[in-house]
């Protein structure tokens, strides 16, 4: 019997962030307490940068922005926000960077709870994502449950390629 692997990934689909900033564009144009607000919401392939009239809108757009990337699948730790800046006059301004891959303190974070887990399990860092082989499928599937339940990974995590 072949060895079962599996690759740690931490990546943003772009299509589920693109339908939930679309969403929440039509309910701000739908709620009340955004008539004549300048709130907005600005995707570029790397980031996000939302727009608004104080820090009580920036709020309120977050939190819209929030419930609708929950809705998609799409972990709040995705996002890494940068400092809120004063915009023109009195508007505010506040980027957010997408998590892509995984750096070099996650992964090691990953091998360390893969060693601790005394399973017989072994992992390598290929490129920004980890690669974890083992003899049995429901080692793999034990390992994925302790790394979604591990508090120590500030990053969200996707299991690809489970073989």
């Amino acid at each position: 019997m072949a060895d079962a692997s599996l690759d740690i990934v931490s990546e943003v689909n772009f299509q589920e962030l693109t339908n939930a900033i679309d969403q929440a564009k039509k309910e701000i144009l739908n709620r009340f307490d955004f008539k004549k607000s300048i709130s907005s919401f600005d995707l570029t392939k790397s980031d996000l940068t939302l727009l608004s009239d104080d820090e009580g809108k920036m709020n309120q757009l977050k939190d819209v922005l929030n419930s609708k990337l929950i809705k998609r699948g799409i972990s709040l730790k995705s996002l890494k926000y940068g400092k809120l800046e004063q915009a023109a006059g009195q508007s505010v301004r506040h980027k957010a960077e997408f998590v892509q891959g995984l750096d070099q303190e996650s992964c090691k974070i990953i091998h360390k709870l893969i060693k601790d887990s005394k399973l017989k399990l072994k992992s390598q860092t290929m490129d920004q994502k980890v690669r974890v082989i083992g003899k049995s499928r429901d080692d793999l599937q034990e390992i994925m449950a302790l790394l979604k339940a591990s508090d120590k990974i500030t990053v969200p995590l996707q299991f690809t390629n489970f073989k």
